[in-house]
């Protein structure tokens, strides 16, 4: 496609059916071009307006029947002595059916020296009818076809099983009006800013959030959680999701394309492009194996009878065994057949994964490195202390501390904010404000220079020994402390605590049975906290108080010590340090576009328990993909033992070549029905 006039640049994605073309084109051109490789080539829009009985005809499906008709009838009639003229056609019939395909490609893989499989393929089926083995040429152009055909549904099948995701989302959706009259409206028509209303039974068409009412609300299609999410005012929802019992009033945030279940699908997609470790060492393979085949082939077919007065017959019926028996068919499909059944099984469960490659990275971890909050904690701290050191009113000292801390991001500032929300204290101007990654906030109040903070920021005051039997209270109860000083005097510690999720501690013990040999918590929270926060996750080491650059270093040595390192964080605070792990790990990626964007792996659900699935859905793929490989060539090697001293018959290279194919596709199919390290 990309050496047509006017494309720049082209893209394929078999697994879905998806081929994106950059540049000035020529439909027809680029139609011309797929039918060389079998493809029917149609617009998006063609494909949308074209009926359900067009899309559910399959040619090649009916093909591979006639041709394998054609097989049955013809060795029937052949055994039953009818004569030739009556089985032969039968016969050819298979040959030209069920080898069509596989004939089409050659052609146009010939005159651009490309030897591949399809040519290995048609001169195998070719040359057994030249030599009057027109039985065994018929069966080879049938099971090639079935084994192509398996292959082809299988990706059918993980095709389907991502479409379903959006299959799910109505196309339309109920629209309040201005006047506050209701009406039905087409998904792509509706902005941002509207209000649906989604009744009790329905599913959201759009992601939003909600304005008015209160619902359970069934995630599975986005998270992979079977339990209905308890949802009211304000509660970010989304498309595709069915609403329980309750009326719903949804002002929209995102439109169609750009749902969370469309970029679910999107990434999905893209994840089935990108080549794992073992499918590239595949390719490679052969590219290189196929015509060194066909050389070795010719030779043992004329050698032998050129130069050594051979019988040209069982020559070449030697070598038209090896070309059978050697065809890659197996090895090529070992990988991709595997990856895309388990990329599309993760998926359905609400496990994010974003490439081949980083499914096969997955599964040779050996230690895990956990951010605090957000990952082992709920994330969403609360004040639980405000201490007074000078007198000053614990109203006005959390006024301070929350006006400053009102533009940060940072979870311990959010946590101070909504105090002073909760205890309606209005915030007081501040100006020249500083922000210090990891440490805190300086600002001028009042004319007053106002400083919120860690120990570590604040720790050089003269009169922090005053603070130091309050800190070391709040911090030997899991506390995290923060200072509040004006004009370089500590005047109070507000007191922070992050409850641990629930699921933390079951879900690191599951990591630790499923052979993961070290867990550790990094954290810029003081020690005592960690180690309070640490022992209640159940993980083997903490690092505390370290700045973000000091994640990246502790990833690092991780890194040194144990080879394969995953990083699980929030995928924004944490970035540099997913980003030098191994694996990136990011919670909660139905809920923030940026988990979806920076992490290699986003846990949907922001639920720990999903990541033993992912390390043992890794394990399971890497440990199918080797015994698929093992296999395929293992079976070639034998096959060409027996070739030698003459035992290898046309009959046991069909078999050899084609069982191999089907046995390591059915084997590889297996993840798409993989449920848990238990099963």
């Amino acid at each position: 496609m990309a050496n047509l006039p006017g494309v720049t640049g082209a893209r394929l994605n078999p697994t879905v059916g998806k081929l994106v073309v950059e540049g000035v084109m020529d439909l027809d051109a680029i139609r011309s071009e797929g039918r060389k490789e079998n493809y029917r080539i149609q617009t998006a829009e063609e494909r949308k307006a074209a009926p359900q009985t067009e899309k559910g005809i399959d040619w090649e499906l009916l093909r591979t029947i006639a041709s394998g008709v054609g097989v049955a009838v013809g060795y029937a009639a052949e055994n039953l002595g009818a004569p030739s003229v009556i089985f032969m056609p039968l016969f050819i019939v298979a040959i030209v059916l069920g080898g069509w395909g596989n004939f089409r490609k050659a052609a146009f893989s010939l005159p651009k020296l490309d030897f591949n499989m399809s040519v290995l393929m048609s001169v195998a089926i070719l040359g057994a009818g030249a030599i009057g083995a027109w039985e065994e040429a018929a069966v080879v152009a049938f099971l090639f076809s079935a084994s192509e055909m398996l292959e082809s549904w299988t990706m059918e099948r993980a095709k389907r099983s991502i479409g379903d995701l959006m299959g799910g989302v109505p196309k339309t959706a109920r629209v309040e009006m201005p006047d506050g009259d209701t009406t039905e409206m087409a998904v792509e028509e509706i902005v941002v800013g509207a209000l649906m209303v989604v009744r009790p039974g329905e599913k959201l068409a759009l992601d939003g959030v909600i304005e008015a009412g209160a619902s359970s609300l069934d995630e599975a299609t986005i998270t992979g959680e079977s339990v209905p999410a308890e949802k009211t005012v304000g509660a970010e929802v989304f498309g595709g999701t069915l609403n329980g019992e309750g009326l719903l009033k949804v002002r929209v945030t995102r439109l169609v394309d750009d749902t969370t279940v469309a970029r679910i699908v999107h990434m999905v997609e893209e994840a089935q492009t990108k080549r794992a470790p073992s499918q590239a060492f595949v390719d490679k393979f052969a590219a290189i194996y196929t015509p060194v085949v066909l050389v070795l082939a010719a030779g043992i077919g004329l050698i032998p009878p050129l130069f050594f007065s051979q019988p040209w017959e069982p020559w070449i019926y030697r070598s038209l065994s090896l070309l059978i028996v050697s065809c890659p068919c197996a090895l090529v499909v070992s990988t991709p057949v595997s990856i895309v059944s388990a990329i599309s099984n993760a998926a359905r469960k609400g496990v994010l994964i974003k490439g081949g490659i980083h499914l096969e990275q997955m599964g040779a971890i050996q230690a895990i490195a956990f951010d605090k909050t957000g990952t082992l904690t709920e994330g969403r701290p609360s004040v639980t202390d405000v201490v007074v050191l000078d007198g000053t009113d614990p109203t006005r000292l959390l006024q301070l501390a929350a006006s400053l801390e009102s533009g940060s991001q940072h979870p311990l500032a959010a946590a101070i904010t909504r105090e002073a929300e909760a205890r309606s204290i209005t915030l007081v101007p501040i100006h020249e404000m500083q922000s210090l990654s990891g440490l805190g906030v300086k600002a001028t109040v009042d004319g007053h220079q106002m400083a919120v903070g860690s120990p570590r920021m604040l720790g050089g005051n003269a009169d922090f020994e005053t603070a130091r039997p309050t800190l070391d209270e709040l911090q030997s109860d899991g506390k995290t402390a923060v200072l509040v000083a004006q004009d370089d005097i500590l005047i109070g510690v507000i007191g922070i605590a992050d409850e641990v999720r629930a699921t933390s501690r079951e879900a690191v013990a599951a990591l630790k049975r499923s052979g993961i040999r070290h867990t550790i918590m990094l954290t810029g929270d003081n020690a005592a906290a960690a180690a309070a926060i640490s022992r209640q996750a159940g993980v083997d080491e903490f690092r505390a108080e370290l700045l973000p650059e000091a994640k990246v270093d502790a990833v690092t040595s991780l890194l040194g010590e144990y080879g394969h390192v995953a990083m699980v964080g929030d995928g924004v605070n944490d970035a540099p340090a997913l980003a030098t792990s191994t694996v990136g790990i990011a919670m909660g990626g139905a809920g923030t576009d940026t988990a979806l964007e920076t992490a290699d792996i986003a846990l949907m659900a922001d639920d720990l328990r999903q990541l033993p699935f992912a390390v043992g859905l890794s394990r399971a793929s890497l440990r199918i993909i080797k015994i698929n490989i093992a296999f395929a060539i293992g079976i070639k090697m034998l096959a060409l033992l027996l070739m030698f001293p003459g035992w290898l018959t046309l009959w046991m290279a069909i078999m050899a070549d084609m069982g191999a194919s089907v046995l390591v596709t059915l084997n590889g199919m297996r993840l798409m029905r993989w449920k848990g390290p238990q099963q």
